[in-house]
């Protein structure tokens, strides 16, 4: 009877730890496009609004008044025929083919600027006067560490569509913001800045 109850105890705990060990291996859903087929990152997409009333794909553009400025925010085109321009998502792990929801990664549009500016994604300074986080342009792709932190982004499920989130877990020793990517109005624009209403998205292969 003890060798019984033995065995048995035995079988529990290597079964267990069979469990735990599957589960940490188990890798996070697969983004899809339109046609239902995975996001990759050797690919571009358009990231376009799940509501194509007024509104269509990103593109860049400046939301200053006045003098002209280089186009660093990222902003909605005012059409859903126009898809805005082209972006390539870049995993932390660059040897991962598949982009995954929950996942930290880079964001670039495939275009150039009048400035020459990088086209990655980044947060920008906190603007004290509006008292918002705007998404922006200008950042660094790869190299995750404090100096890079405001880069990261990830995809995440938003009922039967995605949504983008500020929320890099890149730094483990950085302060870090965790905040939706939404919509935001200033001078009769909508721009991209970090707040608690997201910005429903899909994305559709070039």
């Amino acid at each position: 009877m003890k060798n019984f109850a033995l065995l048995s105890f035995l079988f529990i705990v290597i079964v267990s730890s069979e469990v735990r060990f599957c589960r940490a291996d188990v890798s996070p859903d697969a983004v899809l496009d339109t046609d239902g087929k995975k996001l990759r990152s050797s690919d571009q997409y358009y990231i376009l609004s799940v509501y194509s009333r007024n509104s269509g794909g990103l593109s860049i553009g400046s939301i200053q008044q006045g003098k002209e400025k280089c186009p660093i925010n990222i902003l909605p085109e005012s059409y859903e025929y126009l898809h805005g321009l082209a972006a390539t998502f870049f995993p932390i792990n660059p040897k991962k083919g598949v982009v995954r929801v929950s996942t930290d990664l880079n964001i670039q549009f495939e275009a150039s600027t009048r400035c020459g500016e990088s086209t990655v994604w980044k947060i920008g300074k906190f603007d004290q006067y509006l008292k918002q986080y705007f998404v922006t342009i200008g950042g660094v792709k790869g190299n995750p560490g404090r100096e890079t932190v405001g880069n990261w982004f990830k995809i995440e499920k938003y009922g039967n569509n995605y949504k983008l989130v500020h929320c890099p877990t890149v730094c483990k020793y950085c302060k870090v913001i965790c905040k939706d990517v939404g919509i935001f109005y200033k001078n009769g624009k909508r721009v991209l800045a970090l707040n608690d209403s997201p910005f429903p998205v899909m994305f559709k292969k070039v």
